[in-house]
């Protein structure tokens, strides 16, 4: 493993506290984030691809909650 788990990044990654509708959405994205943090060497692009990761999960679960207009 290259990583390590203390990177402050996964704090926005956490699924546990979501209600489960939630937590089924985010929980990908928590599980990735976490393989990229064990597998790739800390350096300037693995940071770029978990910000972009967590873009990505805010943007999911927006998607999730996104009600149409009336």
């Amino acid at each position: 493993m290259q990583g390590n788990n203390m990177d402050p990044i996964l704090q926005f990654f956490a699924y546990e506290h979501l209600p489960p509708h939630l937590r089924d959405v985010s929980r990908p994205f928590g599980e990735m984030a976490k393989s990229i943090v064990d597998t790739l060497p800390r350096n300037p692009e693995r940071t770029v691809a978990l910000r972009k990761l967590l873009e990505s999960k805010d943007a999911a679960v927006r998607a999730f909650l996104f009600k149409d207009a009336i």
